[in-house]
């Protein structure tokens, strides 16, 4: 007898015999086997039996305590549709077994869990994923994490970030994949393929969830869920286009941000929910709340109760509530007072009722504890550390230091240079930190342990006593080089973790001073979770290595880059700044009425000069103008020539596409990697226009000598942006086109749209 009937009958529920055929058509009891692949119609059948009170359970997403009595009655009476955080197999068995043989209707679970950057063997955090500008890696990254996480019976990780994040104050910059539309929505599409797979019913699959819809990272201030005020036109063509790729790419599960837009909870935005994600894009998976935001609408100041949150919840279209207790609580008696149709629940849960056939739970809902726990493979450490290889960013490398040469002494310095734990960043919920190679574990390794001398000299980033600086320093006088690894711990970062002081915390500029007055050549090696204000750092670098938290194995990465064994390739996803002050920095932006040129410095400014004596232009007078390191750069040990940009005409129509060519060779004497960059800017609009806008990008790899010509289409809908009135119109006139190394460099190429 079928399982999941079979407890209908123990429990004298024979009445639903009288349906027969409709369980048959979500069970498989009858004769007729179901048709698997009519998901819509197994949909319907199953909520044709459901009771209102099992249609609310289904929207409601609780977080695990194991098999606590509460708990199983909860998952039997159908209360609950989703748990959080259950991460041991066989609790999950047990879990998902109350719910498939001991419910009425046999309804699986939903297994969540928040597996941001790796579940056990940990990548690289995501903004420094996006520094490889490599889609493959990051999918693989994805893959690899949803292998591991579904192993224990995860199916549900709310990922990727696809948040345009522009100001570093905000602690989750270190979760997006930065400041550019584009750039985020290629690498947001490579995370949901590698979740997801092409078939997202293989029990090795995870449903991604896009987060957070919508504008989460314009938050006012920098400040974690603070208000946002982003026009329409704005949104669509910065904010929304990430979310957009990700929703055409089939990603199973969206989740709504805590922000409010123009004073309109996103939980509660219907035009948001229903009019554009639904209507315009024709996406139809499962919309969830974030944790207990829809509750958070009372405090913002747009529900009176948790009854009102529910009601306005539910209208907008949030499908799921996570954690705030608002459907369980209120959605009936919402129902039975006309304040939220039938309809309307029906639709919410036929998209939770959706994600669950297609992760095949219902045909498969258990976890196979014979495969169960694949950790840490070989070759899921070696993606970690390719992954965190590429990450890394050169920024500065006077006179050659680096590579570092063989046979030399090295000192190691700095807190990070063996942080087990901090090196793997944010939102690690399930990190062993004992599986992470450090840069001291790696750098022993590939040097010997005799030719590193250990001066760390502060405990950690925040550490500000300097008792230990000056051992240190003379210490590190006995080397030929001193590596110094400093930047932020993990917990400065992510969520509810916003700084405005973009510098090193602690002590940490102290000691790099006192190590630069050795005379030493001084290698510096920033790992941190967000774009930092490094000025001070780079001034007293000889070289510098820019690294996002780097995972599992950014030790041997970090190692393999510093010696030589691998040329590093990454660019800035981000804009560094000058100051800390200078945010939101992104190279994107307006252009004013004023730009900058002719800058005076503060300490340059006469004394009682005139009110114009500094021009009378766009700068501060303190940092002048522009990033410290514009998005999209990156170093390498050899060197790149960019030739001229070969335009296939100089002309487009508003409907054709031209093509842009340019040859590229490697001059230096060592292979390497280079991004070229597309970026476009049209100069005259109805609405101003970005002074660039990235368009495309493509990863080479040359050895020396070695030439090759990359070729990128340009349509006119690429140039297309949405007008005053929110339509989406490509305006006749003048472009310029860059093909470059980064946001700052190149020669324009002008072309016309007619």
């Amino acid at each position: 007898m079928n399982k999941k009937l079979f407890p209908a009958i123990a429990f004298g529920l024979l009445s639903l015999l009288a349906v027969g055929g409709a369980i048959s058509a979500c069970t498989g009891t009858s004769a007729e086997a179901p048709d698997k692949s009519d998901v819509e119609g197994r949909i319907e059948a199953l909520l044709s039996q459901m009771t209102l009170e099992e249609k609310i359970g289904q929207l409601n997403q609780l977080t695990g305590v194991g098999c606590q009595p509460a708990r199983i009655q909860e998952i039997r009476s159908g209360s609950v549709g989703s748990i959080l955080n259950e991460v041991d197999p066989d609790t999950v068995n047990a879990l998902q077994r109350e719910a498939v043989e001991n419910s009425r209707l046999g309804i699986p679970l939903l297994i969540a869990r928040d597996v941001i950057h790796g579940f056990k063997t940990i990548f690289p955090i995501p903004v420094g994923q996006a520094a490889t500008w490599n889609p493959a890696l990051v999918e693989e990254g994805a893959r690899i994490a949803a292998d591991e996480a579904s192993s224990v019976g995860v199916r549900w990780t709310f990922s990727p970030m696809v948040d345009v994040s522009r100001d570093a104050r905000w602690g989750r910059v270190a979760e997006s994949f930065g400041e550019d539309p584009y750039l985020s929505g290629v690498l947001g599409v490579a995370m949901v393929k590698g979740y997801q797979t092409d078939d997202l019913s293989q029990p090795n699959t995870m449903a991604a969830c896009v987060k957070h819809f919508v504008g989460y990272g314009a938050s006012e201030g920098g400040k974690d869920y603070n208000t946002t005020w982003i026009p329409e036109p704005h949104l669509r063509d910065v904010y929304l286009p990430p979310f957009k790729a990700c929703a055409d790419a089939g990603a199973a599960t969206f989740m709504c941000s805590f922000n409010d837009i123009n004073g309109m909870p996103t939980n509660a935005d219907k035009h948001l929910l229903r009019d554009i994600l639904r209507g315009e894009w024709g996406w139809d998976g499962l919309m969830c709340s974030d944790w207990s935001s829809i509750q958070q609408m009372v405090p913002q100041g747009y529900c009176r109760d948790l009854k009102e949150t529910a009601e306005k919840a539910a209208n907008a279209g949030v499908d799921m509530d996570m954690q705030s207790f608002a459907y369980i609580g209120h959605l009936k008696e919402l129902v039975e007072e006309g304040k939220v149709s039938e309809k309307t629940l029906d639709d919410l849960v036929r998209n939770v009722l959706r994600v669950k056939f297609r992760l095949g739970l219902f045909d498969n809902p258990y976890v196979d504890t014979a495969t169960a726990r694949r950790f840490f493979t070989a070759s899921n450490l070696d993606a970690s550390r390719r992954a965190a290889e590429e990450s890394a960013i050169l920024l500065k490398n006077e006179d050659g230091v680096l590579p570092l040469k063989p046979g030399i002494r090295i000192a190691l310095a700095g807190p990070m240079m063996d942080a087990r734990h901090d090196q793997n960043g944010t939102w690690v919920f399930d990190l062993e930190k004992d599986s992470t190679v450090t840069v001291l574990d790696a750098m022993k390794e590939m040097y010997g342990a005799g030719r590193i001398i250990e001066a760390q000299g502060l405990g950690f980033s925040r550490d500000k006593s300097s008792a230990a600086i000056a051992s240190a320093a003379a210490k590190a006088k006995g080397a030929d080089v001193i590596v110094y690894v400093c930047g932020e711990e993990a917990v400065l970062s992510g969520e509810a973790h916003c700084r405005t002081d973009l510098t090193l915390p602690g002590a940490q500029k102290e000691m790099l001073a006192r190590l630069k007055a050795t005379g030493k050549p001084v290698v510096t090696v920033v790992m941190t979770g967000r774009p930092m204000d490094i000025t001070d750092v780079v001034a007293n670098s000889d070289a510098v290595l820019y690294c996002f938290h780097p995972g599992t194995m950014g030790g041997p990465a970090i190692a393999n880059v510093l010696s030589g064994k691998v040329n590093p390739s990454g660019h800035l996803p981000v804009s560094l700044p000058k100051a800390s002050a200078q945010q939101p920095l992104y190279y994107s932006h307006k252009n004013t009425g004023r730009p900058a040129e002719g800058i005076t410095l503060i300490d340059d400014i006469p004394l009682e000069a005139g009110q114009t004596s500094t021009g009378c232009t766009s700068f501060y007078l303190d940092a002048g103008d522009g990033a410290l390191y514009p998005f999209g750069y990156g170093l390498s040990y050899t060197d790149f020539s960019y030739g001229p940009v070969v335009l296939s005409s100089d002309r487009m129509a508003t409907d054709g596409s031209i093509t842009a060519t340019c040859e590229i060779e490697n001059t230096g004497s060592v292979k390497g990697s280079t991004v070229a960059q597309l970026y476009v800017r049209d100069m005259v609009g109805s609405l101003c226009r970005p002074v660039k806008e990235l368009k495309g990008f493509d990863k080479i790899e040359l050895a020396p000598g070695e030439k090759r010509t990359v070729s990128f289409t340009v349509n006119a809908s690429d140039l297309a942006f949405h007008q005053a009135d929110n339509t989406l119109a490509v305006e006749p006139g003048d472009f310029k086109l860059w093909i470059a190394p980064d946001s700052e460099s190149g020669d324009a190429k002008d072309f016309i749209v007619e």
